[in-house]
């Protein structure tokens, strides 16, 4: 009789859980059935276009293999997961995999997670192109303006990352970035805070940005940590994509990995008077103020007070409470 009462209370707590786990999120999505869709890219097909509020989905924990891409009509999305380590969104197309009609893809065309809608935040996730070193092999693209990743891991080999948006404003907190050559791409500004940055064996640049002539900010590096397991002095910050290529780390630890020289110009001599390659404060094995290419600076306390997200973003503010999710709105 006991073990009755038990485990009718279980049942009536599982439910319960299971209705406030649906108030708490407009979609939840889970490969056992238990959500209303089994697949990511059906949530957020069933997102309104064009919505105003946001529109929150749940992933609970699980391996979900799909190509996926969020249209420019899907905005305000959140992305949640249950697990940072154990809900992973994975695909494995590369740049010469051939398609059906026999012609290579290509490295956007290699892309695990198209976003092009605005306004899009992702938590606890972890993003994959799981095909290996096959040369490159996007885990997300991102177009979309004012896009904001916490706590979620993005994890490939040549070319992990994309921030692709010219215009786009994109904000990397508490984020694990891993892969080889180039695997932080790309025209957007893009803040990295926090980050853990890490070098795996076999690559030589951890950035190429292509920042556009005239856009004051590229990729900027606040408070992270450059790891990894690839040689010694085996690896440079960046390479300039695009002749006017902006990089800034500020506070960051560098690990032994990165070259004393730090910079290079991509045997390309001109885009060493069009560029912007800075540090401020860099402290590790890695880091070096005498060694460093003449053509990088050195910034000074007053000039990295210009590294701050009201700054570089203006009127987009990442870390503004965003109001709580309203159905059907």
């Amino acid at each position: 009789m006991e073990f009755r009462k038990t485990t009718v209370l279980f049942l009536l707590l599982s439910v319960l859980w299971g209705q406030a786990q649906a108030q708490a999120y407009d979609f939840v999505v889970a490969k056992d059935g238990s959500g209303q869709f089994k697949t990511v890219q059906e949530a957020i097909n069933a997102v309104p276009d064009f919505r105003k509020n946001t529109t929150t989905i749940f992933i609970k924990k699980g391996v979900y293999k799909e190509k996926l891409t969020l249209p420019s009509t899907k905005t305000a999305v959140t992305l949640i997961g249950e697990d940072v380590q154990k809900t992973i969104l994975t695909y494995d197309d590369f740049a010469s995999k051939k398609n059906r009609f026999g012609e290579e893809m290509g490295t956007t065309g290699s892309t695990s997670f198209f976003v092009y809608g605005d306004d899009f935040t992702a938590q606890n996730l972890t993003f994959e192109n799981s095909s290996g070193p096959v040369g490159q092999a996007v885990a997300v693209r991102v177009d979309g303006d004012k896009v904001h990743f916490k706590n979620c891991r993005f994890l490939g080999f040549q070319d992990t990352l994309y921030p692709h948006g010219e215009k786009s404003r994109q904000y990397y907190q508490n984020c694990y970035i891993e892969g080889t050559t180039d695997f932080i791409f790309g025209w957007s500004t893009a803040v990295f805070e926090n980050c853990e940055i890490f070098s795996k064996k076999g690559g030589s640049f951890v950035t190429a940005a292509s920042t556009i002539e005239g856009q004051p900010y590229g990729f900027v590096f606040l408070n992270c940590r450059l790891t990894g397991d690839a040689p010694e002095k085996s690896y440079y910050l960046g390479r300039p994509w695009r002749p006017f290529a902006k990089t800034v780390f500020i506070n960051s630890y560098l690990g032994k990995h990165i070259n004393p020289a730090g910079w290079h110009n991509w045997n390309k001599p001109e885009a060493e008077k069009q560029v912007l390659y800075a540090e401020y404060n860099s402290t590790g094995p890695g880091a070096s103020k005498t060694e460093r290419v003449k053509w990088a600076k050195q910034l000074t306390a007053e000039q990295a007070k210009d590294y701050t997200l009201e700054k570089i973003f203006g009127d987009w503010n990442p870390l503004a409470v965003k109001s709580a999710p309203q159905a059907g709105k």
